[in-house]
């Protein structure tokens, strides 16, 4: 059997970033990933430019920090000098502003002394070239290369954005990724469940994790457990870059999810994880993209879409590191757990001085949805009988979506 490291390997071996497209920027596209490099097309900032406000000397005037010197020019920001300094003169000049000819230093207004006939004393050490001045080209050079191939845009690549000119950018689109739910027991949210009935929870949770992925989720509903029924609906689904099947996908009498997916030409790469919850995990592809089909339990469903569709999404939108980002976090307290297989038991995760403390939440299994309601985290546990002792370091699996 499949670890869960070999089988995510598989996963990210199949599935290949989407074909880029051109897209106006705007708040739409945060989260999404650049398909190419945006290049500075002027320096930044364009002039030698004050950092505060003052008055802009020659520093050769103040030799010992202190004298009067005639204002001949006040310059705000998007203003330009009208001339340039002579000796003994200076600009008054605010935050911003370009730097007047012939200056090289700014002396902060709080060293200033108004006098009369426009002149100023300056009481300050003396002034160094350079003084409060931010030099043209210090931030940025025209064809200086801002923002990489694989750049997810944020608030501040928004801002190198527009800073550059850059109004539209090539990007690597969000994924559509159908959900469809099997089984005969299920209803939907909205109706009261007869006899042996249950409402489908795990449709709603997989379209919100598949949202927080950053992919498109496309609700199909319920499916029953009748190949007539789930034929047309998978291969509805299969137009998607991503199909997420949940139930069906076990070894009992109805479990009929795998073979309807041979007989729409799937090709299955694995059936069974070693792990807990979550083993019997399907993945395939077939010329249109990739298929999930996820444990029908809504705990098994919910990892393994963690594990392994939230790395999937990631890649498809052309992140260059789509593998879960586990952290190592210590014990609070002490705890012992028995299990034939790693598993992913719900956990607090909270950060203390001491670093990462992760407690486990207590949980009964797969079917417990409401225990991961107090968790944020998946701490892992090896296979065995263990007493595990607080304070011992084990790998944890942040839950993004989760406080």
């Amino acid at each position: 059997m499949l670890s869960v490291a070999e089988a995510q390997e598989i996963v990210l071996g199949h599935v290949r970033p989407l074909a880029p497209v051109r897209r106006a920027v705007t708040p739409d596209l945060i989260g999404s990933v650049l398909a190419e490099e945006v290049s500075s097309d002027l320096d930044m900032p364009p002039y030698d430019k004050a950092m505060m406000d003052g008055i802009a000397v020659r520093s050769a005037d103040l030799p010992d920090g202190t004298g009067v010197l005639t204002i001949v020019d006040e310059i705000t920001a998007g203003r330009v000098p009208i001339r340039a300094l002579g000796p003994g003169e200076a600009a008054r000049i605010m935050t911003g502003a370009p730097i007047p000819p012939g200056a090289d230093a700014v002396v902060m207004v709080e060293r200033l002394e108004p006098l009369d006939a426009g002149r100023v004393r300056v009481t300050d050490r003396p002034p160094r070239p350079g003084q409060n001045i931010i030099p043209r080209g210090r931030e940025l050079r025209q064809g200086d290369v801002i923002l990489p191939v694989g750049s997810v845009l944020g608030p501040v690549e928004f801002g190198l954005l527009a800073t550059v000119g850059r109004t539209t950018v090539n990007v690597v689109p969000a994924p559509e990724v159908a959900v469809l739910a099997t089984g005969d027991e299920l209803v939907d949210a909205d109706r009261s469940p007869g006899p042996g009935q249950i409402r489908n929870g795990n449709g709603p949770m997989l379209q919100a994790q598949v949202r927080s992925a950053g992919g498109l989720p496309r609700g199909l509903g319920i499916a029953r457990d009748d190949p007539d029924e789930l034929r047309p609906k998978i291969a509805y689904g299969l137009e998607s870059p991503v199909l997420l099947l949940s139930g069906g996908v076990s070894a009992g009498k109805l479990d009929l999810v795998p073979q309807v997916l041979r007989d729409l030409g799937v090709t299955a790469h694995f059936h069974k994880v070693a792990m807990k919850p979550g083993k019997p995990l399907l993945f395939g592809t077939h010329p249109g993209g990739a298929v999930f089909g996820l444990p029908g339990n809504p705990v098994s469903s919910l990892v393994c879409c963690e594990l392994f569709v939230r790395p999937a999404i990631r890649r498809l939108r052309g992140e260059h590191d789509p593998r879960p980002r586990l952290i190592f976090a210590v014990l609070g307290e002490d705890f012992a757990y028995a299990t034939d297989r790693p598993t992913y038991h719900p956990a607090r995760l909270v950060l203390q001085d001491r670093g990462w403390v992760v407690w486990p939440v207590p949980w009964f299994g797969s079917a417990d949805l409401r225990a991961l309601a107090q968790a944020n985290a998946l701490a892992v546990f090896p296979a065995g009988d263990h007493r595990h002792r607080a304070g011992q370091p084990v790998e944890v699996l942040p839950l993004p979506w989760a406080h």
